[in-house]
């Protein structure tokens, strides 16, 4: 069966198309569109008509290439900022109107389910020790702790990589006191989840979301975004203080000119990046795995069970 699954994220809205074959994901085809749809939200409490046309236009498209590709079945979540907003419902109702898809806003905690269930998916090897599952999106951090006999500990922290930019970071080059405000309010309001971690034996760190996939592209200096190079790539603490060191120096433009990294992405990836920097510090881990499965996989595989 040919199922397509969506995400509208806070920062972008991103697309799987795969055949779903003797329980078992097969010809997986992503797309993304960076469609900000919590710019400002944060802020202001509610997603600008601006920001809910141009998601809705995004959907639609979405949706038409669901049709082309001939998707039996079309399974769409909406994020963080949906959450978030005064007017999610709104965005909704209108989705609904324009592209018959039913949009659903998960809470974090089905949000971090989904994140882990698709990772143990894409998962090769053993996976009865725990993992630390990480999801940084633009608007919230996904904690998720389990094994193949499910889930330990989860929890969604508001941080996140357009999140955390919109309410520090003005400068160009960002400056000193603008990143360690930023540092400083990451690491107090994670402090008690990563304490809550740190007891629980993970094995391995593994990491999913846009930042994320960014961060190894940037550190494979990938020409073209590759799902296969990406996939089980792993970024050593080392590797990402060294990105890190030198975004915190480069102007936007500057950014946009990374290999590995979608221009786009420019201008909140320096957050995404130090997010990930004090959750490996604090726990004191020198590694992350990356995994190209990730929530998308988790709804194929959730409404795929229900079915059968």
């Amino acid at each position: 069966m040919k199922i397509g699954t969506i995400d509208i994220g806070t920062n972008s809205m991103r697309l799987l198309i795969a055949d779903y074959k003797n329980n078992k994901i097969e010809n997986r085809k992503k797309y993304i569109n960076i469609t900000r749809i919590g710019q400002g939200v944060d802020d202001k409490g509610y997603i600008t008509e601006e920001a809910l046309e141009r998601n809705l236009n995004a959907l639609k498209e979405f949706a038409d290439k669901c049709i082309e590709e001939k998707c039996e079945k079309v399974y769409c979540m909406g994020t963080s900022a949906l959450r978030d907003s005064k007017n999610g419902q709104d965005f909704v109702n209108r989705a609904k109107e324009l592209t018959n898809i039913d949009v659903k806003i998960i809470c974090g905690e089905e949000e971090s389910n989904l994140g882990f269930m698709g990772v143990l998916e894409g998962a090769g090897g053993d996976k009865s020790n725990y993992i630390l599952v990480l999801d940084i999106g633009g608007g919230s951090t996904e904690f998720i702790v389990g094994n193949e006999d499910g889930i330990k500990f989860c929890k969604s922290e508001n941080v996140g990589a357009l999140r955390m930019t919109e309410k520090f970071i003005t400068t160009d080059p960002i400056s000193d006191e603008e990143f360690n405000k930023m540092s400083d309010f990451i690491e107090k309001t994670i402090s008690s989840t990563l304490d809550k971690i740190k007891g629980m034996h993970v094995s391995k760190l593994v990491g999913i979301g846009g930042a994320i996939t960014s961060l190894s592209a940037m550190n494979q200096q990938l020409e073209v975004y590759s799902m296969e190079k990406v996939h089980n790539s792993v970024v050593t603490k080392k590797d990402l203080e060294k990105i890190l060191q030198n975004l915190k120096k480069m102007t936007l433009s500057d950014k946009k000119t990374i290999k590995g990294l979608q221009p786009k992405r420019a201008d909140i990836i320096t957050a995404g990046v130090k997010i990930l920097h004090i959750v490996m510090e604090k726990l004191e881990i020198e590694k992350i795995m990356i995994s190209e499965y990730d929530n998308l996989e988790g709804l194929i595989c959730q409404n795929s069970k229900k079915m059968s």
